[in-house]
């Protein structure tokens, strides 16, 4: 299967499919024209790696998490442990979401919103506040 076949298997657009090639996710065969020739095993990963990333984990542990999927002798302590890293990397994150919801919360109830160009939120962001 070519790129464009494999971008409808899989969803994943064919850009992003050539950029995993590029640094290392999948390897895909090589056919005498040059074409990249996915595999079912190809196809598998693709997928693999778009629900990864969906899940949001980064480049990185998505390469841990191929290799860990690659390994027959691999130990679900390992796989979990970058789950609960991630579990932990979202927690923080929504933490700082929190943050920045509070702040623009306070903003917009500070602002008028009239016709009068004197705007808290624009001090704030201009360093002025």
């Amino acid at each position: 299967m070519n790129v464009q076949g494999a971008s409808r298997a899989t969803g994943l657009p064919a850009k992003t499919i050539r950029y995993y090639e590029d640094i290392g996710l999948v390897s895909p065969a090589r056919q005498a024209n040059g074409y990249r020739h996915f595999s079912e095993n190809d196809l598998h990963k693709l997928t693999f790696l778009a629900r990864s990333r969906s899940l949001g984990f980064s480049i990185e542990d998505c390469r841990q998490l191929l290799s860990l999927y690659d390994d027959a002798d691999r130990s679900s302590r390992d796989v979990r442990a970058l789950a609960v890293q991630h579990i932990a990397d979202v927690d923080r994150k929504l933490g700082e979401l929190k943050e920045i919801r509070k702040v623009l919360s306070g903003l917009v109830e500070a602002c008028e919103g009239d016709h009068r160009p004197d705007c808290p939120i624009m001090d704030s962001l201009s360093g002025e506040a």
